[in-house]
């Protein structure tokens, strides 16, 4: 299913954990497909516009790999309402998260780091 342009609701389900864990990571609402289709809408499509194709590393999570995966309880992933976005490198990431601060859509906005490993978590709330 296309959500946007350029994003499909498969990228937003796919999990390397769920996978190995055997865990079906399907959206279980339409509200959760319309909430993610918002956020391709109003945030990550104007993102791949500006600045070429991204790569989604977490979005949709059913509860069960929310925990598996440690998040918390009140996840906006677990609405289809955030998505986790891969740097290919901290310059990126940088030029990401201030063009992502100028977009009204944006809920939440944080950068996080595992390791050496960051990424920018984004979320966008359709119903408020």
């Amino acid at each position: 299913m296309q959500l946007s342009t350029n994003f499909r609701l498969s990228e937003f389900t796919r999990s390397d954990t769920a996978k190995r864990l055997g865990i079906e990571n399907e959206c279980s609402s339409v509200e959760q497909v319309l909430n993610l289709a918002y956020l391709c809408h109003m945030v990550l499509q104007p993102l791949r516009d500006r600045f070429g194709p991204i790569r989604i590393t977490s979005g949709y999570r059913c509860p069960e790999l929310n925990r598996a995966v440690g998040g918390v309880k009140n996840s906006q992933h677990l609405r289809g309402e955030a998505a986790d976005i891969h740097l290919p490198s901290v310059e990126k990431g940088k030029e990401y998260l201030a063009f992502l601060k100028t977009l009204p859509a944006v809920d939440e906005l944080i950068w996080e780091r595992n390791g050496n490993v960051c990424w920018i978590h984004v979320s966008a709330r359709r119903v408020k």
